[in-house]
């Protein structure tokens, strides 16, 4: 019987999992892959990831959701907290610079 290698996600990075020695994260790699529609293969090749990582990133991300909507929520509001504390110019606001 093969070795299964338990060690390809980490969670010491920003309280996020991602590959183990790396900065890529699970999240990263399901945008890439399920979201945006990329390779495997190709994004393996990008990261300089062995195939396996990338895939078992997005068995991950399958295996966990919670964690992952959690992680995705956390995200989300991190960004929002950084979108009002932006100093603008007076009478810009966030909202109608996306809507242009």
């Amino acid at each position: 019987m093969a070795k299964r290698d338990t060690r390809r996600i980490a969670h010491e990075r920003l309280d996020e999992p991602h590959i183990s020695g790396r900065r890529i994260s699970v999240r990263q790699i399901y945008a890439l892959v399920e979201e945006r529609g990329e390779d495997p293969v190709a994004v393996a090749d990008r990261y300089d990831l062995d195939v396996a990582s990338v895939y078992h990133a997005l068995a991950y991300y399958h295996d966990h959701p919670r964690e992952m909507r959690a992680v995705e929520q956390e995200r989300d509001t991190t960004m929002d907290t950084i979108r009002d504390e932006i100093d603008r110019p007076a009478g810009v606001e966030p909202d109608s610079i996306r809507d242009e």
